[in-house]
């Protein structure tokens, strides 16, 4: 994931467009509330299992970020392993930025 991609990220939590953490994702998940969901590179297992057992029953796009760490800092925060974005456009911008290095799911 990019360093604009980031900065996207960035944006949309000053906007309230995203939603930080796993339960906060797994809530607006199973509201259709996301357009993207981005997992820590280093997450967890079981949140990879709960959170992306969801995106894929729901049909909603992922991308694989930073680590926790770096992904909580772009947001202004401690580490942060999911992350849930709301908005249509800032979703398709960060899966667009997220392409230059290994691509949405």
């Amino acid at each position: 994931m990019t360093h604009g991609a980031l900065g996207l990220l960035g944006l949309g939590m000053r906007a309230g467009s995203v939603v930080v953490g796993s339960a906060g994702v797994r809530a607006a998940l199973r509201r259709d509330e996301l357009a993207l969901v981005i997992l820590a590179g280093d997450r967890s297992r079981r949140t990879e299992e709960k959170v992306l057992r969801l995106v894929e029953a729901r049909g909603v796009a992922w991308v694989e970020g930073p680590s926790a760490d770096a992904l909580g800092r772009a947001l202004g925060r401690s580490p942060v392993q999911t992350v849930g974005v709301r908005d249509t456009q800032l979703a398709a911008g960060i899966r667009a930025q997220a392409a230059h290095d290994d691509g949405p799911r």
